[in-house]
């Protein structure tokens, strides 16, 4: 069994919530500013895995965005949570909180 490849397949899994999670603290959240965070949490992410997937929530109108004018250099894509992006939150922390709870049981 591949550990290192096991343990990235769920940290994959887990990254929509972590993203949602990091917008919803915010308010709003430039690109730079969540791959910053993930990468405080030791979840190290490439932008190239990371703007498909906020492009994949913007279509399922999960996430919205504004561009705002930078000092140095192009506009900002600032997203925020929709109101069925913040249900969804809600409801992956849930159901994150509830299988932690189960695995804990299982494992501990």
């Amino acid at each position: 069994m591949d550990i290192e490849n096991t343990a990235s397949q769920m940290r994959k899994g887990l990254l929509e919530l972590c993203i949602l999670g990091i917008i919803h603290k915010g308010k709003e959240a430039y690109t730079t500013d969540i791959l910053e965070q993930l990468k405080e949490a030791n979840l190290v992410v490439l932008e190239g895995t990371l703007y498909p997937l906020l492009t994949r929530l913007k279509n399922a109108t999960i996430l919205s965005y504004r561009w705002e004018e930078s000092p140095s250099g192009p506009p900002r894509k600032y997203y925020a949570l929709t109101q069925k992006g913040e249900t969804t939150y809600k409801q992956l922390k849930k159901a994150w909180n509830e299988l932690s709870q189960s695995i804990d049981q299982v494992t501990n």
